[in-house]
């Protein structure tokens, strides 16, 4: 019996070695399954800083490069607004020498025939 005993002992003793031995290889696999996943974790994480980094530099660019060219257009428009204005008070003066040919061009033609008939009809006493 003693040696049934033993027998069954060794028997055992080979089980949970071989038992150990595959813990051991299965825990060493997680083990660099793990280590790999950090790695892998690790270069995402850098990798998304980069790209947030390198976004937000193209975005800050972007704003930069809008408000500039946003100012550039505000002072086209100051320019050819100012460039209007005078032409407008340009326009202005030539109106104003424009309405004082007309008055005088309509007396004129008013005039013109007045006179006419007065001396027609010789309405004026002479001296």
């Amino acid at each position: 019996m003693i040696r049934q005993f033993v027998e069954v002992n060794q028997k055992i003793d080979r089980q949970f070695s071989d038992i150990n031995q595959k813990m051991d290889r299965k825990f060493g696999e997680v083990n660099d399954r793990l280590t790999k996943l950090e790695i892998g974790q690790a270069q995402l994480s850098g990798e998304i800083k980069a790209l947030d980094e390198k976004l937000s530099g193209e975005i800050k660019a972007l704003g930069e490069k809008l408000s500039g060219e946003i100012k550039a257009l505000d002072e086209k428009f100051s320019g050819e607004i100012k460039t209007l204005d005078l032409k407008v008070n340009g326009i202005d003066k030539r109106l104003d020498n424009q309405e004082f040919l007309n008055r005088g061009v309509s007396v004129a033609v008013i005039a013109a025939p007045i006179g006419g008939a007065i001396k027609l009809f010789d309405i004026l006493p002479r001296n």
